[in-house]
């Protein structure tokens, strides 16, 4: 596949998907959008973990502004366009990281917040940056963000336009961490490696028991938990998974 707006490789079945306008702070546009979707949804099947980053100083700076100065009609963008792109990311059929690099502003830090895992630099930083430009935030803010960091900072976020710094937002609990700038490229590695190398089964049915969680009630979510947890005991990865534990030896998962 080649792209204009997005670059995406695949080494020892990482992908990896990289915004690439960096002259325009990796700012998305109706390109950028349909490529992400075009990417996520033509995996490979030796692909088992993608990570989501951009190229340049920052991750994304949100909307391209340059779209709005031309006209554009808002309800259908999101519509038509973030929509689609957005459930490409959440709706992943592998795990999939956001290595956030600089600056998530707007629609840019929503897409960031829409994959399984952040992890940032602490150089980093996430805006909610809508009101700026006399907006609400959209692409599935103002569902992430209160669900993980409450709904008074939330609010705060969101009408004051704040910059929360990616330490900040490790401790609101809206990413997984802040690593050093210096180490950050290792760490998204490591955890990349470990995702590729894991139960990727077992890494979806986390995800599909974590979303319904705050819907269901403890019952709804035993049921759940009962019927995923019978369809993982099925798979060739629990299998190899308990004789590598009783042969004391690492598992050989294959996401089977």
């Amino acid at each position: 596949m080649s792209f204009q707006a997005i670059e995406f490789t695949e080494v020892d079945g990482i992908g990896r998907l990289a915004l690439n306008r960096p002259d325009v702070m990796n700012a998305l546009n109706s390109v950028m959008r349909r490529e992400i979707v075009k990417a996520m949804t033509n995996l490979s099947p030796t692909t088992r973990c993608v990570v989501l980053t951009g190229i340049g100083r920052a991750f994304c700076s949100g909307q391209d502004l340059t779209d709005a100065r031309e006209g554009i009609d808002l309800e259908k963008t999101l519509r038509d366009e973030y929509e689609p792109m957005l459930a490409a990311i959440s709706d992943a059929p592998v795990p999939v990281i956001s290595a956030v690099n600089g600056v998530a502003a707007g629609a840019g830090a929503n897409l960031a917040l829409a994959a399984d895992v952040v992890i940032a630099t602490e150089s980093a930083s996430f805006i909610q940056a809508f009101t700026r430009i006399g907006l609400m935030p959209d692409a599935g803010g103002t569902h992430i963000v209160p669900r993980s960091v409450g709904s008074a900072r939330a609010m705060g976020m969101m009408l004051f336009a704040d910059k929360i710094p990616a330490s900040k937002a490790a401790d609101w609990g809206m990413i997984w961490e802040a690593v050093p700038d210096a180490e950050y490229e290792g760490v998204v590695r490591a955890r990349a490696a470990a995702l590729a190398n894991g139960p990727t089964r077992a890494f979806l049915a986390i995800r599909e028991a974590v979303r319904l969680s705050g819907s269901n009630n403890l019952a709804q979510q035993l049921q759940l938990e009962a019927r995923l947890q019978g369809e993982l005991g099925q798979t060739r990865d629990f299998h190899e998974g308990v004789r590598a534990f009783l042969e004391k030896r690492a598992p050989d998962f294959t996401g089977e």
